[in-house]
C-alpha cells in the first residue's frame, strides 16, 4: 500500500527520491510533524462559537432573500449551472496546474488538490453580500454545489489523486450533509422573517454582519495565539503563491465567463465568488481522515492559509468598491444641476441685463 501511495504521489513531482516514503520514520520524525499545543477544550470552544456565529450570519443573509426570485432561478438555472461547472471544472484543474507549476512536493500537491476539489462554502454567500451580489442566486448556488459534492468530490478525488488507496472514501459525507443543513435551515428562518416581518430584515442583516466582523477578529487572534507557530511552518513561497493564486484565478475566471454569457452585474459578482471559494472545513476533514498526523504534518493547516487569501483578497476589493461608491459623485446627481444652470443662463440672455 505504501508503495502504491508513493508511486501515485510521484505523478505530481519529478524530483521525488526513489526511497521516499510518507510513512517512513525519517519523514515522521522530521520538522514537519504536527504537534499542536492548544487544548482540546479550546478547540471545541472555537468550533462551537464558529457554528453559532455562522448560523446567525446565514439567518441575517436569509433576510435579504425573496421567494419569487429563488423560484425564478430554480426554473431557469442558467446562472446556477455555470457556477457549478466553474466550481467543479476550474478549481480542481487550477489546483493541479498550480502543483505542477510551483513543483510542489508530493504531499503538498495532494493537499492542494483536495482543497481544489472541495465545493463552495458559506463564505461565498458572505462575500456575495459584501460585493452587493444577488443573495438569492448565491444561496441557490451554494446549496446546489454542496449537494452535488456528495458525488463530485469522490469522483474528482479519484481522478486527480488516482492511485492513492481509497482516497475517495475519505470524503466526509456527514460533513457535507451538515454543511447543507447549515445553509438551508438558517436561510429558511431568514426568508420567513423577511416574508412576515420585512421591516426587521434590514436591522437583522446589519446586526448579523456586525457580529460576524467582531467575532472573526477575535477568532483570528485566538487561532494566531494557539497555532501561529505551526502555520509558519507551511509559509513557504510555493505554498503561499498557490494559496493566493488559486482563489484569485477562480474569482477572475468566474467573472469573465459570466460576463461572456452576458449576466447582470450582481450575477457576475455572485458567480465569481462562488467559483473561487472552497469549503475549507470539508478539506480539513478529508486531510484528517485520509492521513495520520505524523504523515500530514503542518499541511493539515493549509486550508487556514488558503482561507486567509480566499477571504482577504475579495474583501479588499469589496472595501475599495464601497469606498468608490461612497465618495464618487453619481452622474445622475450632477446632470439636473447642470441643466438648471444652463436654463438660467439662457433666460438671462433672453431677458437681457
Amino acid at each position: 500500500m505504501n508503495e502504491i501511495l508513493n508511486e501515485t504521489l510521484g505523478l505530481y513531482s519529478s524530483t521525488v527520491p526513489s526511497n521516499f516514503s510518507l510513512l517512513s520514520p525519517a519523514f515522521a520524525n522530521s520538522t514537519t510533524t504536527l504537534q499542536l499545543p492548544h487544548s482540546v477544550a479550546l478547540d471545541k470552544a472555537i468550533n462551537i462559537v464558529t457554528i453559532i456565529i455562522l448560523f446567525i450570519t446565514m439567518v441575517s443573509l436569509g433576510c435579504t432573500m425573496e421567494i419569487p426570485k429563488i423560484k425564478a432561478y430554480m426554473m431557469k438555472p442558467r446562472e446556477v449551472l455555470l457556477a457549478v461547472l466553474t466550481q467543479y471544472g476550474i478549481m480542481p484543474l487550477t489546483a493541479f496546474l498550480m502543483a505542477k507549476v510551483f513543483q510542489l512536493s508530493p504531499l503538498e500537491a495532494v493537499t492542494v488538490l483536495i482543497c481544489g476539489c472541495s465545493p463552495g462554502g458559506n463564505l461565498s454567500n458572505i462575500l456575495a453580500w459584501a460585493f452587493q451580489g444577488d443573495m438569492n442566486l448565491s444561496i441557490v448556488m451554494t446549496t446546489c454545489s454542496t449537494a452535488l459534492a456528495l458525488g463530485m468530490m469522490p469522483l474528482l478525488l479519484y481522478l486527480y489523486c488516482k492511485g492513492i488507496p481509497d482516497i475517495q472514501n475519505a470524503v466526509p459525507f456527514m460533513g457535507i450533509f451538515i454543511a447543507l443543513l447549515m445553509t438551508l435551515l438558517p436561510c429558511a428562518i431568514g426568508i420567513a422573517i423577511n416574508h412576515r416581518f420585512p421591516r426587521f430584515s434590514h436591522i437583522i442583516t446589519k446586526m448579523g454582519m456586525g457580529i460576524l466582523l467582531v467575532s472573526a477578529v477575535i477568532i483570528a487572534i485566538l487561532i494566531g495565539m494557539t497555532i501561529g507557530s505551526e502555520i509558519m511552518l507551511i509559509m513557504t513561497p510555493p505554498l503561499i503563491a498557490t494559496a493566493s493564486l488559486m482563489p484569485l484565478t477562480g474569482y477572475v475566471l468566474g467573472y469573465l465567463l459570466s460576463t461572456a454569457f452576458r449576466f447582470s452585474g450582481p450575477c457576475r459578482r455572485t458567480v465569481s465568488m462562488e467559483t473561487g471559494c472552497q469549503n475549507i472545513q470539508l478539506c480539513a476533514t478529508i486531510l484528517k481522515v485520509a492521513f495520520p498526523p505524523e504523515t500530514i504534518g503542518p499541511l493539515y493547516l493549509f486550508p487556514l492559509l488558503y482561507n486567509f487569501f480566499q477571504a482577504g483578497e475579495p474583501l479588499l476589493f469589496a472595501v475599495l468598491l464601497r469606498c468608490h461608491q461612497k465618495f464618487s459623485v453619481p452622474v445622475e446627481a450632477v446632470k439636473p444641476e447642470e441643466k438648471h444652470e444652463y436654463l438660467s443662463v439662457d433666460r438671462q440672455e433672453e431677458t437681457g441685463p
